[in-house]
């Protein structure tokens, strides 16, 4: 395995911490079967901050517990006419709100452009400081089309398409 341009040997299963099934697909569906995973659900506390911040210091609470190599995932809905609202709170806003109410919260604003940005870190283990990624793919919010069983992606249409996420973007 390689992190930021080293070689990194890993001698067991990285851990990647979630609870989501469809998020351990997608992880392996882009990183191949190179790198051994198991998955775990962490009760880890929900961090304020910024993203690639909030991503690092759950890396490095997850290497505690599980006291090996873990990767852990965050990903943000960002609204340009909010200054990057909700950001890496969009989980509380999708459950208070829903995928209306966030197209209501822009229905003032003329600029319906957004991005989604994923942060990912990897730490190696407890007291090894955290690796992270980060991948930022732009695009607008349009009213919900397709499932609505996976988060905010039935919103979210990236630039260049004229279909969401969920609607068959993918």
């Amino acid at each position: 395995m390689e992190a930021a341009g080293r070689a990194v040997l890993v001698s067991r299963p990285v851990t990647f911490v979630t609870g989501n099934a469809k998020k351990l697909e997608e992880v392996k569906t882009i990183l191949g079967q190179s790198i051994p995973f198991q998955s775990l659900k962490l009760d880890l506390p929900e961090l304020q901050g910024e993203p690639e911040e909030i991503s690092k210091e759950k890396a490095r609470l997850a290497a505690v517990q599980v006291n090996g190599p873990v990767l852990v995932e965050d990903t943000c809905l960002c609204f340009n006419a909010l200054k990057g609202l909700p950001g890496p709170y969009i989980k509380w806003f999708l459950q208070k709100i829903g995928h209306e109410g966030l197209n209501n919260l822009l229905m003032a604003y003329e600029d319906k452009s957004a991005y989604a940005l994923c942060a990912f870190s990897f730490a190696l283990g407890p007291d090894v400081e955290p690796i992270t990624f980060l991948g930022k793919t732009p695009g607008k919010i349009v009213p919900a089309r397709g499932p609505n069983d996976f988060g905010w992606d039935p919103i979210f249409q990236p630039d260049g398409y004229d279909q969401t996420i969920m609607s068959g973007f993918l």
